[in-house]
């Protein structure tokens, strides 16, 4: 094989890739393509079987015609042969004789083209049928095609939130929501150690010490006149 042969199969071969990604993803045309090309077929194939037909229509009426002059001749034979027309006889026989014939090749001609025709006509059936039957094909296999390119898009969509992202997004949730929660726990902590707290905490026990001086303070005015009243009755006793 040389150069030019080698370089020309490779184009080929890339041309038949081509084609055939394609053919891959237009499968409408494709099948709209094979469709249309036995559409013209069936009208090519009508057309011969149209042809047939006629023949078979033409032959059987020559036929018929034959059939008809032979029941003529039939007819007027023993006519003839009563009137002593002995020469009109003889011309009637060679009619007959020769009308025979023809009948005979005639209807082996017809049967033959007959068969034919109804050959032709179960062909042209079948191929009607093909055709049919490949426009359903079409549009199961489009629907296929559309289910399946559904499916396939839902499958990368379910994809692309895999676990391992879900897992992500919870963590990112949980982490934030600890910050919020630790921004709140230092809010608290910070105002635990504020000079407002601070402040609240030496009032509260400023007015603790100073109620408990009071408290010590009564007990000892309590005590002091209780004293001072066993005093005063000793001395009435006295």
């Amino acid at each position: 094989m040389g150069f030019f042969d080698r370089i020309a199969n490779v184009w080929r071969g890339f041309l038949s890739l081509w084609v055939s990604d394609l053919e891959a993803r237009n499968p409408e045309a494709v099948y709209e393509a094979a469709i249309d090309e036995r559409v013209r077929k069936h009208r090519d194939l009508k057309k011969a079987v149209s042809g047939i037909v006629y023949l078979r229509n033409k032959i059987s009426n020559e036929l018929e015609q034959y059939e008809r002059e032979l029941r003529e001749v039939m007819n007027q034979l023993p006519i003839a042969i009563q009137e002593g027309e002995d020469e009109v006889a003889l011309v009637l026989i060679q009619k007959k004789d020769e009308l025979t014939g023809q009948i005979e090749t005639l209807s082996a001609e017809l049967t033959k083209v007959s068969d034919q025709a109804e050959e032709a006509k179960s062909g042209l059936l079948e191929f009607q049928s093909e055709i049919e039957k490949l426009k359903r094909e079409k549009e199961e296999m489009l629907a296929k095609k559309a289910n399946a390119e559904a499916r396939i898009s839902i499958q990368e969509t379910l994809d692309g939130l895999s676990t391992d992202a879900d897992i992500k997004a919870l963590d990112n949730v949980r982490e934030q929501i600890n910050k919020t929660q630790a921004e709140a726990d230092i809010g608290s902590e910070i105002q635990g150690d504020s000079l407002d707290a601070k402040l609240k905490k030496i009032r509260a026990k400023a007015a603790d010490s100073s109620a408990r001086n009071q408290l010590d303070e009564m007990k000892r005015q309590m005590a002091a006149r209780s004293a001072a009243s066993e005093g005063a009755g000793v001395k009435k006793t006295i």
